[in-house]
């Protein structure tokens, strides 16, 4: 499960001191004296209760326009501060069951009730509320390639609410919980790994009932322009040949074969994931030998 950390103590910052000092050291949530540093920095923003109350009410007398700019998740998500050194720091809402924000979107649209670990490490605070539940469970990443249905060997550790103050590190592909809503509006605080790496990094979704993977949602756009390219021009089709041989991300070789897939029928189309077959990664060899038998 998740690391716990004991916050230390400490006086309540202002979230421009918060930010400024992290912006100065960066964030390297796999480095001691970097997860240190955030500790101390997020438990000491934790404890100012006026200051997101305060960010809230400016953002909407603005018209939210800012937050419209910069935030490129979800409406769960308040962003406060994204750095130009690759971490973020965020505000997240996590509705009740009889909050409207539930009873509208339904529970998948805060990733409740789905099972899931992060392809980034990230440090969460408990700011307001009783806090979401999570079910906890540890796996080996070594022992893993990434295919769809491997098991994962699951280790459930407790169930756990993340109340007020309290403070986790998760570890990408490392950590997988299953969220449930909490009992009252509850609001955490989270300092996030936004590197260059983590969307080139597959997440999985958990299958808890076989301890399997279920799915690998992640997808760059680049992935989804290539069953656009290969449509339009001869030079889509040869940027995709390359990508489907040589890219280093297995996930970008498997998706780049599809789309040459997608374009080609019978023994051609076959002849094409049969090459797939032959990639040295197993999670692309598994892709293209279930599109094959498809």
């Amino acid at each position: 499960m998740p690391r716990l950390i004991d916050p230390p103590a400490g006086p309540a910052l202002d979230i421009e001191e918060v930010t400024a000092r992290l912006d100065e050291s960066g964030v390297v949530l796999t480095d001691e004296a970097s997860i240190a540093r955030c500790t101390d920095l997020l438990a000491g923003l934790s404890r100012n209760r006026d200051f997101l109350a305060d960010r809230v009410s400016h953002a909407l007398k603005a018209s939210y326009t800012n937050q419209l700019e910069l935030n490129r998740y979800t409406a769960q998500v308040f962003l406060l501060h994204r750095s130009p050194r690759g971490f973020y720091l965020r505000a997240n809402l996590w509705p009740s069951e009889r909050d409207a924000a539930y009873t509208t979107s339904g529970p998948a649209a805060f990733s409740y009730g789905v099972p899931h670990d992060h392809n980034f490490s990230f440090l969460t605070a408990g700011y307001f509320g009783p806090g979401y539940v999570s079910d906890y469970y540890d796996y080996d990443p070594e022992t893993v390639d990434g295919c769809l249905g491997e098991p994962l060997n699951l280790k459930f550790v407790e169930r756990s609410s993340l109340s007020q103050g309290k403070m986790m590190l998760y570890r990408a592909h490392r950590d997988i919980h299953s969220q449930l809503p909490p009992k009252s509006l509850s609001v955490s605080l989270n300092i996030m790994d936004e590197g260059e790496h983590v969307p080139w990094r597959d997440q999985y979704i958990v299958d808890l009932d076989h301890g399997t993977i279920a799915k690998r949602p992640t997808l760059t756009s680049g992935e989804m322009l290539l069953r656009c390219a290969i449509h339009l021009t001869e030079n889509g089709r040869d940027v995709t040949e390359q990508f489907a041989k040589a890219h280093p991300v297995p996930r970008v070789r498997a998706n780049a074969t599809a789309a040459l897939a997608a374009v080609e029928e019978g023994d051609a189309r076959a002849a094409v994931l049969k090459r797939g077959m032959a990639d040295s990664d197993a999670r692309v060899r598994d892709d293209c030998r279930r599109w094959l038998a498809q």
